[in-house]
């Protein structure tokens, strides 16, 4: 299909400029008689007519920067001539938020899942291991490793695994502090997470960041499938790793009697993310993405959108989809915090598209920003959530958390979120348990190099085979099968014990 593609992608008729789905050479015609002026990267920018210095650049029919200098038709488009400058967005509240027209309950799909009580409902079934401060790591790995030894051996029926889950923190910190609780929030988060039907928290004895209260003010409670352990009470590593090994044997049986039932969609939390995001990331997989999302939310699931600098220059779209002011009004909060926070640490937003995005052609964080909304579809913003807070607000949701993608997910996760749905064009290759990662290729070379580390091909949308409604739902449909118990590339390869990565906010001391 390549051969038969367009010389170049103009995706909105406000546009100047257009991207090329494939290599251009130098002196090829692209478009109303446009010659491509030199060689330009498939994926990148080229601009369709004459953009004086200071004009600002479109994409999407948003601004995404302007002409450091005056940039001539058929020229590439890039980091060489295009910045962001002074940008005023025009924040409407409430305007694009009619609400969705929901499926029939009588015509509503079902997925496979594990009823865990209180409209908990698990997409996988492991036994979690959360090290609750670094210095029980390595006990909480051995631990873990004993068991996959184990399963790979005898296997475990109706048991996804046993994971333990480490950081490099839990010390050294305030708790009172807004990184304190952070952190407080993403352990109550997995401990609760319906992806686990048992948990065992594993610390020293004598660190800052002690289990008891987060136990308390969790409403957990010690049973057969929820145990704690100091490994200073227990007489050290050795001792420890016995005593966890027979409690983990006690949950046994209780986790793997649970059988999966038919549940309803609105089980479903997936959190839409993306990393390695390229040139057609924008175009092809994030809003074939946003069609599912879209999909999924009007059978009654959840959706929760994250990555407060990647929506940055592209609030104001969000901000037209609230539900209420109030939903507007908070998500302009964290932007203004993320202000600060950036300018606090001698940075600033515009420093996140990373040395891959501008490979692949993305050039600013507004650009960057507009493909990365496209993930969230078109339905109302019902609700914005801090890090790691309980999503309980059914819907297209909004979660603050940083741009970099194991923190991210970590926050989901936290959040409740079960299944990830995760878009990429460089080739992110990334696993997080307890829930399962779908990947989603961007561009079909990508795909088609890196093909065992990916599950859908969103590729097909460039080379014109597909269209931007059947993938999205084809992604949907995967959704549903990968909740129901289908193993995603991520899973086939056991990956996703190394991506737990709670953000870090605030001074170590």
């Amino acid at each position: 299909m390549i051969a038969d593609l367009p010389a170049v992608l103009v995706l909105n008729a406000k546009d100047n400029v257009g991207v090329v789905p494939a290599n251009v050479d130098a002196g090829r015609a692209l478009v109303n008689g446009v010659i491509a002026a030199e060689r330009i990267p498939r994926g990148h920018k080229v601009a369709i007519s004459l953009i004086a210095e200071g004009a600002p650049v479109l994409k999407y029919g948003q601004i995404i920067g302007y002409a450091t200098k005056a940039i001539q038709p058929g020229e590439h488009v890039h980091l060489q001539n295009l910045a962001i400058l002074d940008l005023a967005l025009k924040h409407e509240f409430c305007v694009d938020n009619a609400p969705p027209v929901m499926v029939p309950a009588e015509r509503r799909r079902t997925f496979d899942g594990f009823d865990r009580g209180n409209g908990r409902i698990g997409t996988r079934n492991y036994i979690g291991i959360l090290s609750t401060v670094n210095c029980s790591a390595t006990v909480s790995r051995y631990v873990a490793e004993h068991y996959a030894r184990r399963f790979r051996e005898a296997g475990h029926d109706n048991i996804d695994g046993v994971v333990a889950l480490t950081y490099g923190g839990g010390c050294a910190l305030n708790l009172r502090s807004e990184g304190g609780r952070i952190l407080t929030r993403t352990f109550k988060g997995y401990a609760r997470n319906p992806n686990f039907g048992g948990i065992l928290m594993i610390g020293l004895g004598c660190e800052t960041f002690q289990y008891g209260p987060l136990v308390e003010e969790a409403g957990l409670e010690e049973g057969k499938t929820f145990r704690t352990m100091m490994i200073q009470n227990q007489g050290g590593t050795r001792k420890t790793i016995e005593a966890a090994c027979e409690m983990i044997d006690d949950m046994l049986p209780d986790v793997g009697r649970i059988r999966r039932t038919p549940q309803p969609l609105s089980g479903i939390k997936l959190a839409l993310e993306c990393g390695g995001s390229d040139g057609y990331s924008g175009i092809s997989a994030n809003p074939a993405l946003g069609v599912a999302s879209d999909l999924l939310v009007k059978e009654g699931a959840t959706t929760v959108l994250s990555e407060t600098p990647e929506i940055y220059g592209a609030e104001h779209l969000l901000t037209r989809r609230a539900a209420r002011p109030e939903v507007a009004e908070k998500l302009l909060s964290r932007i203004d915090w993320w202000r600060d926070y950036t300018a606090r640490n001698d940075a600033e937003l515009n420093n996140n598209p990373s040395f891959g995005n501008k490979a692949g052609g993305l050039t600013t964080i507004l650009e960057k920003s507009l493909g990365a909304v496209a993930k969230g579809g078109s339905m109302p913003l019902n609700a914005v959530y801090e890090y790691a807070e309980e999503v309980t607000e059914p819907g297209f949701v909004f979660m603050d958390t940083p741009g970099y993608d194991p923190a991210a997910v970590t926050g989901q996760i936290a959040g409740g979120c079960n299944l990830v749905a995760f878009t990429t064009g460089r080739g992110s290759v990334s696993g997080y348990k307890p829930a399962p990662c779908i990947k989603i290729a961007t561009n079909t070379p990508m795909y088609e190099h890196i093909k065992d580390d990916m599950d859908i091909n969103c590729g097909t949308i460039v080379d014109g085979s597909e269209t931007i409604e059947e993938a999205g739902r084809r992604i949907f449909e995967f959704v549903i099968e990968t909740a129901s118990g289908r193993k995603t590339a991520s899973e086939a390869f056991d990956y996703g014990d190394n991506e737990f990565v709670p953000w870090q906010v605030g001074a170590i001391t």
